[in-house]
């Protein structure tokens, strides 16, 4: 895969072609130039992705429609270590002599310095689909060639931390400072060699470095998107981690667990006092649906986090529409 430079995001989308071109800018463009790969599509064809570059490692996430890419001797130009992650629909690869089916909730590690097939069945792919320099790979890992053309699991474990927090970095702004980037890059490295079978002494790196940020990023998403409805037990147990990890996790950033859900729960308070959708409801109805059962210690906490009472945030909101 030729991806961008470190931090740079780049998007390939069919449908922003001229449908006459788009075959043919796929197979020459997006196949051999970008992607490394001969492009036949078997459909119309309709493929969006979006590409960055970190040190040593490069991500692709998107969807593609039916097609068959074949890596051809001509187009090899490393040895990286190339992870395909099935979201949703399946392909057929072969590779070294032999064929594996690649269906949703399953990964598949394959050598990209070697030739190899890829038959997107109908109905199409949503993948993520990582490249990895062998440089760095190869010594964190106890036999690498064990983790090559074996259907990997992607349910819980390494591996899916791997894929949320690959997830997240990819939503990252593209301008973020060098050394934010070179740390993603080693926390995925830590992530990935877990999920083939690290050394020891790696494996323990990696447990209290990627692994730690890794969970640690999954929990706040978690809390973002669930924080009403979730205690701090409820959100430990949906991770499979004790309670008191969770909070050591949080201590590590030099916060709390409970200052973090509380930041939230006033966060989405703050969003919903703002929504002229919502100004039909009182204050405390939305208090208790941001997860607060005290109005007193809703109002007082607000106002501390925000220097304003929730009613002067309503009020300048509808001032604001009623201005439009």
């Amino acid at each position: 895969m030729s991806i961008p430079s470190p931090s740079a995001a780049l998007r390939l989308r069919t449908d922003a072609l001229p449908e006459k071109d788009r075959i043919e800018i796929m197979r020459e463009v997006y196949g051999r130039t970008v992607l490394k790969i001969d492009v036949d599509p078997q459909a119309p064809i309709n493929v969006d992705m979006t590409l960055r570059g970190l040190p040593g490692i490069g991500i692709a996430i998107g969807e593609t429609s039916q097609l068959r890419a074949h890596r051809s001797a001509s187009l090899i130009d490393t040895d990286d270590a190339i992870l395909l992650v099935a979201l949703a629909g399946g392909s057929v690869m072969k590779h070294r002599g032999s064929e594996e089916t690649v269906d949703g909730c399953q990964a598949l590690l394959m050598r990209g310095g070697e030739v190899g097939i890829s038959q997107i069945r109908p109905g199409g792919l949503r993948f993520v689909n990582m490249s990895f320099s062998m440089r760095r790979l190869t010594p964190l890992v106890g036999n690498a060639d064990a983790a090559f053309m074996r259907p990997l699991p992607t349910g819980g474990g390494a591996m899916r931390l791997l894929i949320d927090y690959v997830r997240a970095v990819q939503d990252l702004n593209t301008d973020e400072p060098p050394e934010l980037n070179s740390l993603a890059a080693t926390h995925i490295f830590d992530l990935m060699a877990l999920a083939m079978g690290a050394t020891r002494d790696a494996g323990e790196i990696a447990r209290g470095r990627g692994v730690r940020v890794a969970r640690l990023r999954a929990i706040k998403a978690d809390i973002v998107a669930n924080a009403p409805q979730l205690s701090a037990d409820e959100i430990a147990t949906r991770h499979g981690l004790s309670p008191r990890y969770v909070r050591k996790l949080f201590e590590s950033e030099g916060t709390s667990l409970s200052d973090y859900m509380l930041s939230q729960r006033l966060a989405r308070a703050h969003r919903m006092l703002n929504d002229p959708r919502r100004s039909g409801q009182s204050i405390t109805a939305l208090a208790f649906e941001a997860g607060f059962n005290d109005l007193s210690y809703f109002n007082r906490t607000f106002r501390r986090r925000y220097g304003t009472t929730p009613s002067d945030v309503r009020a300048a909101a509808l001032k604001v529409q009623d201005d439009r």
